[in-house]
């Protein structure tokens, strides 16, 4: 999706069966479509093969001929037996394919067979163990992180491969491992287990190693989160808190003496928090620079003027139903390029003809393709 957004043609392969599963994870829908797969397919064309017919993957090996990348996550071992492997394809269609495969734990490795949903490749790459509060059973995060970092990950692997190839000719395999991308992603975590060999423990909203760097909560009840991140910062709180002498008291005066002082310090500012709202106390933080915020809901998120303002809340014309779908916007902004939401997501083969077409095929060998099921085309 964000190639999409940057301005790649996307042509996205189902199958002529069910399709991408997400077309079933619901509810909610919004017009009968599930609203989970409406987030992340726009800018895609949509063409539907059974690569397990002869003239299915004759069309998906002509496909992959006239591209500059092939996306794939099936588990290890299942492009082998459709013959759409790397080494088939580079051997037998395109040398020069940039071609990039995400799995749960990567194409080699004891893990390479196992199965990989985002929750178990969350909880297996430590992230889980570090989610939540204190004494509390592990919490997953609100987003599939996992599935969405691994993405983030394949989307910088691919525009390196690509300008390696510009500049050597050569195209390659890309590996992701979403367990090696979580793993990635302990830097901090990992580097105090080396530096303590200890287990490092869960801190909820808090921070593991600068306080005050969490949630507070008013005395209306609403929380806010404080980020002090350096001394100047507390300095400058501790003035606008109408208490100096907390920046220079020896218990608070620097962030270790803070972080051994943690809980008194908690103590003091939670007592000076229940006697005004949330908004009262990022309000003044804000005023002196501090940074601070309330904890938004997902509805005050996408009304707020600021992400309007940005473009992160766009509008686009959905002609299978005839109405408008929001999509969020995309977050990279360029100062030559514009990035855009061309396409709505696709129905199921719903650009199989055009496709088709478009790499050769005459009308009579496309109504061939769909008399013997090697294509599927969209049907409301």
């Amino acid at each position: 999706m964000l190639l999409g957004d940057y301005g790649a043609d996307v042509i996205k392969v189902e199958d002529t069966g069910s399709g991408d599963e997400t077309r079933q994870w619901y509810p909610p829908t919004i017009e009968g479509e599930s609203a989970y797969f409406l987030s992340a397919n726009r800018n895609k064309r949509d063409i539907a093969l059974n690569l397990k017919t002869e003239a299915g993957l004759e069309i998906f090996n002509k496909l992959a001929k006239t591209s500059d990348v092939l996306v794939e996550n099936f588990r290890p071992g299942v492009t082998k037996k459709l013959k759409i492997d790397y080494e088939t394809i580079k051997a037998t269609v395109n040398p020069k394919i940039v071609y990039c495969s995400i799995s749960g734990f990567g194409q080699t490795g004891p893990y390479r067979d196992y199965p990989g949903y985002d929750l178990v490749v969350f909880a297996m790459g430590g992230l889980m163990s570090i989610t939540g509060e204190e004494n509390r059973p592990p919490v997953r995060v609100g987003v599939p992180i996992a599935d969405m970092s691994a993405g983030l990950y394949a989307v910088t692997a691919i525009l390196a491969a690509l300008n390696y190839r510009d500049k050597t000719g050569l195209g390659q395999m890309i590996d992701v491992s979403m367990h090696d991308v979580q793993v990635s992603l302990l830097t901090h975590q990992a580097m105090s287990y080396f530096a303590t060999g200890k287990d490092p423990r869960k801190y909820g909203s808090s921070h593991a190693n600068l306080a005050p760097y969490q949630a507070f909560v008013g005395s209306d009840g609403e929380y806010f989160v404080l980020a002090i991140g350096n001394d100047k910062l507390w300095s400058d709180f501790c003035i606008a808190l109408g208490e100096p002498e907390f920046a220079t008291n020896p218990k608070y005066k620097s962030n270790p003496d803070r972080m051994k002082n943690k809980e008194e310090l908690l103590s003091v500012l939670n007592s000076h928090f229940s006697k005004r709202p949330a908004k009262f106390w990022i309000d003044l933080s804000s005023k002196a620079g501090i940074p601070s915020g309330p904890i938004s809901k997902i509805s005050e998120v996408l009304s707020d003027k600021h992400v309007i303002d940005r473009d992160m809340l766009q509008e686009i014309d959905n002609p299978r139903t005839g109405k408008k779908l929001k999509q969020i916007g995309t977050a990279v902004k360029f100062t030559n390029a514009k990035t855009s939401i061309r396409l709505p997501p696709p129905g199921q083969g719903e650009h199989s003809i055009e496709i088709l077409s478009e790499i050769g095929y005459s009308e009579n060998e496309i109504q061939l393709f769909l008399k013997n099921g090697a294509v599927k085309i969209f049907e409301k």
